[in-house]
């Protein structure tokens, strides 16, 4: 398989399904749905709990469990002569 076939094999194993989408978008109806039934202050504890989530997700940047490599550390240690 060439690389640009991959590259399409590849894009269109990532995309969602028509279906996919279809159960995602009924998922969010009903929660929206669910919003609407809520008191003033069961909304303001999920808009706080939402904030919560979104500030952490700014901050998780790269793959999650992945640390970042940076340049080594110089060695500072004197060289023995022998």
């Amino acid at each position: 398989m060439s690389a640009f076939e991959a590259d399409d094999w590849a894009r269109s194993e990532a995309m969602p399904s028509e279906e996919e989408i279809r159960r995602v978008r009924g998922l969010i109806s009903r929660i929206r749905g669910g919003l609407d039934d809520l008191g003033a202050e069961e909304r303001a504890q999920i808009e706080q709990a939402v904030s919560t989530v979104r500030r952490g997700r700014g901050v998780m940047l790269g793959m999650p469990g992945m640390r970042r490599i940076g340049q080594p550390l110089p060695d500072v240690r004197p060289r023995r002569s022998m």
